[in-house]
């Protein structure tokens, strides 16, 4: 791909062409046209303002539900750092957080603030602008139960407040506009005891080391859970808990979780849940439905 310059001085960092295969979990796929890492809001705001409306943007968290395809991700890509990461209790069940903020920043921020509620942040591997826009969640809790509002720079450059009653949420999809970058979100939840609070992040965190391959290259959870069903079990029913194509495998731990065991490209691990699909359609009918972004051009 071609970088088209910047539309306009950047305080950030803007970089053409820019490999996206370390930023991601996965550890495959192509560059990004631009990256873009803002220096604050206004750094933002202003870049969006000047960029040709014409020009695609999408947001990376800590990219990891995410496939970026080997063919790279056409136009900018903006990575929200230090300065979008911030986590502050604004009451006593209240917290703010930047839309870079991890989530186990959010919860241990909580924790520490006597806040219950958002434990179930700690065990989900991404950002906050992420958990909005994908209505992260894990162990019964997602996002819709705990936001209160965001707010995000729109395409156009500018910076709205949405209430989460107008984000539309569903399981794992939000309303969040296309095109726009969260960069904060005001969590509520629940007065609690720290001692407790930790012991129930302890549980989650416990539970996640059991049964999911975290020290792997890994997309985290690969395929949605179908209602009335669990997406891992219909993997395994179809005899695919191991399954390989070149590099790429359905982990034996956690089969809703695909594993790059070292240079599978972003098509073979593509190729790989397609595959799984198919075999799952033929052998229950139910249809799995991607929850792994897949990002940029094919090749």
């Amino acid at each position: 791909m071609t970088a088209t310059p910047a539309a306009a001085p950047v305080r950030g960092r803007l970089t053409p062409d820019a490999p996206l295969a370390p930023l991601v979990w996965f550890k495959a796929g192509g560059p990004a046209e631009q990256l873009f890492e803002p220096a604050d809001i206004e750094d933002l705001s202003t870049f969006l303002a000047a960029l040709d409306s014409a020009t695609p943007v999408m947001a990376l968290g800590l990219g990891s539900n995410l496939i970026v395809r080997d063919g790279g991700v056409p136009g900018v890509v903006v990575r929200l750092g230090k300065a979008f990461a911030k986590v502050e209790a604004v009451d006593a069940m209240t917290l703010r957080c930047g839309g870079g903020a991890s989530g186990i920043l959010v919860s241990s921020t909580a924790r520490d603030a006597s806040i219950a509620g958002v434990e179930f942040l700690r065990s989900i591997p991404g950002t906050v602008g992420g958990f909005v826009r994908m209505n992260g969640g894990a162990y019964g809790r997602e996002t819709a139960d705990v936001l209160v509002e965001c707010e995000v720079v729109l395409r156009s450059g500018e910076r709205r407040i949405l209430a989460a009653a107008d984000l539309g949420y569903t399981y794992r999809h939000s309303e969040v506009p296309d095109g726009c970058v969260v960069i904060s979100a005001t969590f509520r939840g629940v007065s609690g005891e720290r001692a407790a609070i930790q012991a129930e992040m302890d549980r989650i965190a416990a539970a996640r080391e059991a049964s999911q391959p975290l020290r792997s290259k890994t997309g985290g959870s690969t395929f949605k859970n179908p209602p009335g069903h669990k997406a891992w079990a219909l993997v395994d029913a179809a005899g695919c808990r191991g399954l390989r194509l070149g590099d790429a495998q359905v982990s034996e731990k956690h089969c809703n979780f695909l594993l790059n065991l070292g240079t599978a490209t972003s098509a073979q691990i593509e190729a790989l849940g397609e595959e799984v699909r198919d075999r799952v359609k033929a052998h229950s009918g139910v249809t799995l439905e991607w929850e792994i972004q897949r990002l940029g051009v094919k090749i």
